[in-house]
């Protein structure tokens, strides 16, 4: 059975609100962008998952690494204090998010 990791990240571009579904599955990223518009709330941000998950439009698969689990629950702590730190979206996803524009286009 493969592992299928997601991850959503939500940060304020001006003027909008904006989330990042990350999907990696067999060693591949997938990426779709979403714009909230204005701050969602945790609730709003869970049911949008409930209810759109599936109808989202991710970007051609990328290679990607994938990491272990099994870490150190104190370490992952920090690691999530640093992501939340840091703003923008990441270079894989970049590269992902462009490979969807230049398909749809």
């Amino acid at each position: 059975m493969d592992k299928i990791s997601d991850r959503l990240t939500v940060f304020f571009e001006e003027p909008f609100w904006i989330g990042v579904f990350e999907r990696i599955a067999e060693g591949k990223l997938s990426v779709c962008k979403v714009t909230f518009g204005a701050e969602p709330k945790d609730q709003e941000v869970y049911d949008f998952i409930l209810k759109n998950y599936y109808r989202l439009r991710f970007s051609p698969a990328v290679a990607a690494d994938v990491k272990k689990a099994g870490r150190n629950p104190k370490r992952v702590q920090r690691e999530v204090r640093k992501q939340v730190k840091n703003t923008g979206i990441g270079t894989k996803s970049q590269q992902a998010l462009k490979l969807q524009q230049e398909q749809l286009n």
